[in-house]
C-alpha cells in the first residue's frame, strides 16, 4: 500500500511546493514510483514541473467534480503528476453543495493507489475544501514551517485543524513530521523560531533538520527541473535525502 502524503499549511511561501516536488524527485532516486498531485489552483507545481497549466484539457477539477479518472501526466522528470490549473478554483466552490465531497479525491486516488509507492499532494494555502479533502485522502501529513515568527504564530490553528480531521474526517491521519523550511543559519530569529518549533512540536511528530534558505531552489524551479538535476552537489540535498529516507520508514 502507497504512502499518500500531503503536504500542507494554511500559510503561504513555507516552500510546500519545493518540498513536493524535490522530497518527490528524492524517494524516487531511491527507485520508488512517484506520482504527484497539483491541488493548488495557483499550479506552481504544474510550472515547476515544466507544464503549461494553460494548455491542459483536464486537471482534478474533472475527478472532484464530474467524477472521471484522474488525468495523469507520466515521466515528468521519472514521476507522474496530475497537473492543473487555476479552474480547479471553482471546484471550491462547487463542492459546497456536493454529495460526499470530502471524500471525492479519496475515490479518484484509489483505483489508482497501488501503482506507486508515494503519492505526494501539494496542498493550497487554505483551510478550505481543497485541503480538507487532501487530509481525508492523505494516509500521512508533512507539515513546512517558515522559521519565521509570524508563520510560526499560525499553526496553534493548523494543529487544530489537524485535530478535527483527525476526530471526523480521517482517524487513521497521521502526523510524518514537521519540515523548518527556508532557515537562515545567521538570522537570530529565525534560530529562536526553530527552537519554537522543536520545542512546542517534537512530543506530536518529528522535527526535521531544517531547510536552508537557498536560491538555488528558485534557480531549479525557473528552469523547471527538481535541484537534484539542476544542482546535483547542493549541500541541502543531504538534508532532503534524510527526509526521503524517514518518508521509506512510514
Amino acid at each position: 500500500m502507497s504512502r499518500v502524503i500531503a503536504f500542507f499549511n494554511q500559510a503561504g511561501g513555507v516552500g510546500k511546493t519545493t518540498l513536493t516536488m524535490n522530497l518527490g524527485y528524492q524517494v524516487l532516486l531511491r527507485g520508488h514510483k512517484v506520482l504527484l498531485i497539483d491541488l493548488d489552483p495557483q499550479a506552481s507545481l504544474t510550472s515547476f514541473m515544466g507544464l503549461d497549466p494553460e494548455k491542459l484539457d483536464k486537471t482534478p477539477f474533472d475527478a472532484l467534480i464530474n467524477e472521471e479518472p484522474l488525468f495523469i501526466q507520466q515521466k515528468q522528470h521519472g514521476m507522474d503528476i496530475a497537473p492543473t490549473n487555476i479552474n480547479l478554483s471553482v471546484a471550491e466552490i462547487q463542492l459546497v453543495n456536493m454529495d460526499f465531497r470530502e471524500v471525492r479525491l479519496k475515490e479518484a486516488i484509489e483505483p489508482i493507489r497501488n501503482n506507486y509507492d508515494f503519492i505526494l499532494i501539494d496542498c493550497p494555502p487554505s483551510l478550505g475544501l481543497l485541503s480538507y479533502s487532501s487530509l481525508v485522502a492523505a494516509s500521512h501529513l508533512l507539515i513546512p514551517i517558515e522559521t519565521h515568527y509570524k508563520a510560526f504564530q499560525g499553526t496553534n490553528l493548523l494543529v487544530q485543524t489537524i485535530a478535527q480531521v483527525k476526530k471526523r474526517g480521517n482517524r487513521n491521519l497521521k502526523i510524518a513530521g514537521f519540515i523548518p523550511s527556508r532557515y537562515a543559519a545567521s538570522n537570530s530569529q529565525d534560530q529562536r523560531t526553530l527552537k519554537a518549533i522543536s520545542e512546542q512540536f517534537s512530543d506530536i511528530a518529528p522535527v526535521y533538520d531544517p531547510i536552508p534558505r537557498a536560491t538555488a531552489f528558485v534557480d531549479a524551479s525557473e528552469q523547471q527541473v527538481p535541484l537534484a538535476v539542476y544542482e546535483p552537489k547542493h549541500p541541502v540535498l543531504k538534508v532532503l535525502d534524510k527526509i526521503a529516507e524517514k518518508m521509506e520508514q512510514l
